[in-house]
């Protein structure tokens, strides 16, 4: 393993199996979480990822875990307010040792909506926000509201699929006000390329991003880049142009140092969903990179 790239790769992945494409029942998706957490590659294993609503069905589901080793969790709510901010706190006082939620999702499509790190108590809020238009205003009310961002990059049908300079302009708002977000959403493969939308037998065909290629554009943005690089490294088809050694990640001849790849991932982007986490292990090992 070159150090360079678990440095970029470390808890990347955040699993959302009970999510589409893969829309496994909640027996299904503890179970295939709690074996990539036995695998050699669960150190790029994020938090399971599940509904505010289905808390109850995972405690009833999940396997016991040893104190000190309980499973980070990320909630989807509609809203943070008083009473999720409670229901957080109970769940984690219940299920300790087992489950711990440090992260709430939610959505806003104005700057009105967003909700308060002071309800927070701990818990890192990323707001969905859409990117059809120029984000700056809603990114300026989430820097405001001491919050964090979250771009839907993809889905099970081509028209939710944001354009490349959409998810570039994101990119570099975000950076430029140096705010943290996640990405989510058709980010199973780590180069932008054209797979099946879903599992299912005749599903469609469209374009997805590469969770690499959403990486390594943050970490250019970063570094000054403008629309046009940002927008490149999105659309980066060629295996052949990125490599990995210890001391850096390497992308058509722009090296990124270890420094700066941990600064990427805790200063910018956290990681990003994805309903499976053997599709990304299996495509990198493809590629020669794992």
């Amino acid at each position: 393993m070159k150090e360079a790239l678990f440095t970029l790769l470390a808890e990347a992945v955040d699993y959302a199996g009970l999510f589409p494409p893969a829309a496994l029942d909640m027996k299904a998706a503890v179970t295939e979480y709690a074996a990539h957490r036995e695998e050699p590659d669960a150190w790029m294993l994020g938090r399971f990822v599940l509904p505010a609503t289905r808390l109850d069905e995972w405690s009833r589901e999940a396997p016991p875990t040893v104190e000190g080793n309980a499973w980070p969790l990320s909630v989807l709510a509609g809203a943070f307010d008083p009473v999720m901010r409670d229901t957080i706190a109970a769940f984690n006082h219940r299920e300790r040792g087992r489950g711990m939620i440090d992260t709430v999702e939610t959505r806003a499509t104005t700057p009105r909506e967003m909700p308060s790190a002071s309800l927070t108590s701990g818990v890192a809020i990323f707001v969905e926000i859409p990117i059809s238009d120029d984000p700056a205003p809603l990114l300026d009310a989430i820097r405001g509201a001491g919050v964090r961002a979250k771009v839907r990059t993809g889905g099970t049908s081509p028209e939710a699929f944001p354009t490349p300079q959409q998810v570039a302009r994101f990119i570099r708002r975000c950076v430029e006000r140096d705010i943290i977000f996640k990405a989510t959403a058709g980010l199973h493969h780590p180069l932008r390329a054209e797979y099946r939308l879903s599992y299912e037998d005749g599903a469609p065909q469209g374009t997805m991003f590469g969770f690499l290629n959403v990486l390594l554009a943050t970490m250019i943005a970063r570094e000054g880049g403008g629309q046009r690089d940002v927008t490149a490294a999105l659309e980066e088809r060629d295996p052949a142009a990125l490599t990995a050694t210890d001391e850096a990640v390497v992308w058509r001849g722009r090296a990124f140092k270890i420094a700066s790849l941990r600064a990427g991932r805790t200063r910018s982007i956290t990681g990003f969903g994805s309903c499976s986490f053997r599709e990304p292990v299996t495509d990198l090992k493809a590629l020669g990179l794992l």
